[in-house]
């Protein structure tokens, strides 16, 4: 069974509640409420059109029944691991914004410290602890997943369409939209959902260690989305993506599948090309 939440669970889990709260806060006093959604170009939404999928998916996902599934126990090492991977999360932030935020940067900074330091951790360790998944819940995340893509599609929640699709020829297209799927969508999914969370719902709970996935997953956006002033840049990530993270985290520590978070996080990223 899940882990039960501790003190430093809960502390966790304020502290990233009062994050999110505080970065919502802060772009109401700053007139900021507009934040930009890709870092294809310049376009915002305003924050709150954002959120709506998100938690309308949380609920789905709270109603949709599941086994829990179980988590690795908390033992010395898998708080090594954690410990290393959140190193490792908090330097991919901070070096790529140093860096601009641009290619070739952003792919081989993900690269080495979102791929080939967790592989040589879990190397040293000699492999990654079984996560148990749920073969009889396969299709239990359709609803949760349909419901965030049709409030995602379609209505005054849906994602902006971009003009990418009509500036490049079909095979560039369809390179481009694999490529992202790999290198952002599968890479990220894998790394802040199935190897750092996993190890930190061991570690602080299940809801803590969801906040602080997502935020650590937010955190990144600044260098490829900021605009330049770093408190409103933070707190619209926060408010975006951390809100966003917040149902790829639920769904993967209730149902413990990786294809609901590939479909949406894919989504998010290719949907604005063929909209």
């Amino acid at each position: 069974m899940l882990n039960k939440m501790g003190g430093p669970g809960i502390g966790v889990l304020a502290a990233g509640a009062t994050i999110i709260a505080g970065s919502v806060l802060l772009l109401v006093l700053t007139g900021n409420t507009s934040v930009r959604y890709s870092a294809d170009h310049g376009d915002t939404v305003a924050v709150w059109t954002r959120w709506v999928p998100a938690l309308v998916g949380v609920l789905a996902v709270r109603l949709v029944p599941a086994r829990s599934p179980a988590t690795v126990p908390a033992t010395r090492g898998i708080r090594v691991e954690a410990g290393v991977l959140l190193v490792a999360a908090l330097v991919f932030a901070l070096t790529l914004r140093l860096a601009g935020g641009g290619e070739p940067a952003h792919v081989l900074l993900k690269a080495s410290l979102l791929l080939a330091v967790p592989l040589v951790l879990f190397r040293v360790r000699r492999g990654s602890p079984a996560i148990a998944l749920d073969g009889h819940a396969q299709l239990a995340p359709v609803v949760p997943v349909a419901a965030w893509l049709l409030l995602s599609c379609a209505g005054p929640f849906a994602l902006r369409p971009s003009d990418y699709a009509d500036t490049v020829d079909a095979a560039t297209l369809i390179a481009t939209v694999v490529v992202v799927f790999l290198v952002n969508a599968l890479l990220e999914e894998v790394f802040y959902r199935r190897w750092s969370q996993t190890r930190w719902e061991a570690v602080l709970g299940r809801w803590p260690a969801i906040v602080l996935a997502s935020l650590l997953w937010a955190a990144w956006h600044v260098a490829i989305q900021g605009v330049g002033d770093l408190p409103v840049d933070l707190a619209s990530a926060f408010a975006n993506q951390g809100v966003q993270g917040l149902f790829l985290g639920y769904l993967w520590s209730r149902y413990r599948l990786m294809w609901p978070l590939l479909v949406v996080h894919g989504a998010i990223n290719a949907l604005p090309l063929f909209l």
